[in-house]
């Protein structure tokens, strides 16, 4: 680890920075010619401001582009603040599911995953969430964040995680040329899958995505075994409508504490719906901030919408691993009033945007 790093970018994982010392911090580690990663070294020549000068605050942070199509071809390596050192240990590379086009990607170090970990188990703790329990992730894996999360923060609680593998690119593609029933078919062998599994094994937590969930919810059997095993069953990776956020809460899984997350392998991490929301409440998502934060712009002026509106998201993650701000991502949705203390916004009612990078969008299942 280098000596220049400020204090604030390595504070104990169980504190939170003052968000304008961390920005202030990030600012001098990932624009020094000694610390800074070669991506941004060479990025901050073809800036219009300083950052070291002129970013202090959530606000400044939209004055840098976003460069996140940028990490669709750039070598990993040159992500790397120099400060690390010649051998940071590293956590993983992860790329976004290739929605809108060839997939960006992001190169993950240990102190971050370590302090994205310490956030979702004082999270799961603060729910009364079990230890000890076995979970089964039915999603992505390999280059994806969705698995990767899954298998640490099954194993910092104490339990084995199961896996079905899931390739989103592969239906997405199947979808896009046509191939509906090549996806359903492909849908339907996940489940398969996940049914083995349920049926043998004690599973305590479930994560797995809503298409995916709404496919279970048509088998009694399956339905039956959640309800009996799982206490806790996590949606993420693609939109869930509120009818049928509802409908799963109610009356398919009503002794399941089914719960909504928003993550996105651009701010390397995410969040769980806010606490004590009722069945009739939109879901709300509470970013870990001051590391990574949300706004609500319109799309056609990029001016933040008024809280209770609808607009598009912007995206920013600021710590020692990485500095990626203002990336607009491909959610529309409800701009909310953040918790005391929070940095920029909280969103609700998150739902994909029909046209992204002049992309379709498809989610398919992820």
């Amino acid at each position: 680890m280098s000596n220049h790093a400020d204090p604030v970018l390595d504070c104990p994982v169980d504190q939170t920075p003052d968000p304008r010392e961390l920005i202030e911090a990030a600012m001098q580690w990932h624009f020094d010619p000694e610390t800074g990663s070669p991506f941004w070294l060479e990025r901050a020549k073809t800036l219009d401001f300083d950052p070291c000068q002129d970013v202090h605050s959530f606000a400044d942070l939209r004055m840098f582009p976003n460069v996140v199509d940028d990490l669709r071809d750039v070598r990993v390596e040159d992500l790397i603040p120099k400060g690390y050192g010649p051998h940071p240990e590293v956590a993983g590379v992860f790329e976004s599911g290739g929605t809108t086009g060839p997939p960006k990607r992001v190169i993950m170090l240990k102190d971050w995953m370590d302090r994205l970990m310490a956030f979702t188990m004082r999270d799961m703790d603060s729910r009364g969430d079990p230890r000890d329990v076995n979970w089964l992730s039915l999603g992505p894996s390999g280059p994806h964040l969705f698995g990767a999360l899954a298998s640490w923060e099954s194993r910092l609680r104490g339990g084995v995680k199961f896996a079905v593998d899931l390739d989103p690119r592969w239906v997405k593609k199947c979808i896009r040329d046509g191939r509906i029933d090549e996806a359903d078919r492909y849908a339907e062998h996940l489940i398969d899958q996940s049914a083995f599994l349920l049926e043998t094994q004690d599973i305590g937590i479930m994560i797995t995505t809503p298409p995916l969930l709404e496919r279970i919810a048509r088998r009694d059997r399956l339905v039956e075994l959640i309800n009996r095993k799982v206490r806790v069953l996590f949606w993420a990776g693609a939109h869930m409508d509120a009818d049928t956020r509802h409908l799963l809460r109610t009356e398919v899984f009503p002794d399941v504490d089914l719960r909504g997350t928003y993550a996105s392998t651009m701010v390397m991490g995410g969040t769980v719906e806010r606490p004590g929301l009722t069945d009739g409440d939109p879901w709300v998502f509470d970013p870990f901030s001051p590391y990574i934060s949300f706004a609500v712009v319109d799309p056609e002026t990029g001016v933040e919408v008024a809280y209770g509106e609808r607009g598009q998201v912007v995206m920013n993650h600021v710590s020692k691993n990485m500095l990626l701000p203002n990336n607009l991502e491909r959610d529309l949705a409800t701009r909310i009033k953040p918790l005391p203390g929070t940095m920029g916004d909280s969103v609700a009612d998150v739902s994909p945007v029909p046209v992204f990078d002049n992309e379709t969008v498809i989610e398919g299942v992820y």
